[in-house]
């Protein structure tokens, strides 16, 4: 591994590229941003790799190899709106950085491409970086999964655990739209000639509440309802973030929410959405953790952990395919969608060696 050693980045070097690629803000779902942000992106990953990637519908940014053993695999959106940047810019203080999309997953990006630059041979490595992954995937799932057949691991640089463990499994996620249709009347000359469909809605999300079991939360989030203020309100929509360990539980709460059955006799219950994404499991993350800790050998690192995560990534969707994936391989960070996120910049190097040394390995082990 001495091509990684030498090409070991400065930790100044890497909070460099950190910065300017936070203040460029990506919010998830805001194409002008996106698309200045991809500019930046990709600008850096030809430097790199020496080529320029294909860009497709939806801003994503693919580097596309055609012996493709390798799949690095990220994304490059933010939960963050434009203008965050302005009263929460990035900030280094001591060994941590923060600021919008510092830990989830800008370094991540930085520490992948600094890693390329560490790897002797690029050519059978491919590189995947979405601009949707923060609202589901839901443009770039066909192209993370064609690729992902294409290669024989997927490596996520999604931020690993604030102690710097890998993660070997996540929990799936369901996604649902439930919505309650009532009947309209004056809310202060006669309600009772109204189905409320907010109260309808609110026998249902105590009902939603009965469905979580050990492991799995079914989480009511965002509510809408309503016209006016003295309206019954005639339609009422909740949505309901699931998450599960299993493939089994994810399929029996979407089937019980299926059957969910109004409360009140003329009221009406539609159901949209569904799952999102299975979970990603052992089977097929241990094989590259076992090479994940001989590769931190080879570079001096100490033991390397594992943990399982209760949130998702893109990761899910290359290992319900059954493709060796591995996930955390990003930044020591933590408090991801929060104004406190932060990553640890004195292990950037590290973790960049790390991927570098990983990618090394499982070139000289594939056919």
């Amino acid at each position: 591994m001495r091509g990684c050693a030498a090409s070991r980045p400065t930790t100044s070097e890497l909070i460099g590229q950190l910065r300017e690629l936070v203040n460029t803000e990506s919010p998830a779902g805001d194409l002008p941003h996106i698309n200045r942000c991809a500019d930046l992106v990709a600008a850096s990953g030809e430097a790199v790799l020496g080529r320029k990637p294909q860009r497709t519908t939806g801003g994503h940014l693919l580097w596309r190899s055609e012996h493709q053993r390798v799949l690095l695999l990220g994304h490059f959106d933010t939960v963050w709106p434009a203008g965050t940047i302005d009263d929460w810019p990035f900030t280094v203080v001591g060994d941590i950085a923060s600021g919008p999309g510092t830990c989830d997953m800008k370094a991540g990006i930085v520490q992948m491409f600094a890693a390329l630059r560490g790897v002797a041979d690029t050519e059978h490595v491919g590189v995947l970086l979405t601009a949707d992954e923060e609202h589901g995937s839901v443009t770039s799932r066909d192209l993370i999964e064609r690729e992902a057949l294409r290669s024989g691991a997927v490596l996520v640089c999604e931020p690993s655990t604030p102690s710097g463990a890998l993660k070997i499994a996540r929990r799936g996620g369901s996604l649902y739209r439930l919505t309650a249709r009532g009947r309209a009347a004056h809310a202060g000359v006669d309600p009772h000639l109204g189905i409320n469909a907010t109260i309808e809605l609110a026998h249902q999300v105590l009902a939603l509440r009965e469905l979580a079991g050990d492991g799995t939360s079914v989480t009511p989030t965002m509510l809408d309802g309503g016209t006016t203020t003295n309206t019954v309100p005639e339609r009422s929509t909740v949505c309901v973030d699931v998450r599960a360990w299993t493939r089994d539980e994810l399929d029996r709460v979407d089937r019980m929410i299926r059957a969910l059955v109004p409360q009140h006799p003329e009221a009406t219950l539609s159901v949209a959405g569904g799952v999102n994404r299975y979970p990603l499991t052992t089977d097929v993350t241990m094989p590259l953790l076992d090479l994940a800790q001989l590769a931190a050998k080879d570079i001096g690192l100490a033991q390397l952990d594992s943990e399982h995560a209760p949130g998702a990534s893109d990761g899910n969707f290359t290992g319900a395919l059954g493709v060796p994936t591995l996930d955390g391989l990003g930044a020591v960070g933590g408090h991801a969608h929060a104004r406190g996120e932060y990553v640890e910049v004195s292990r950037m190097p590290e973790r960049t060696l790390l991927l570098a040394a990983l990618i090394e390995r499982i070139l000289a082990v594939s056919p």
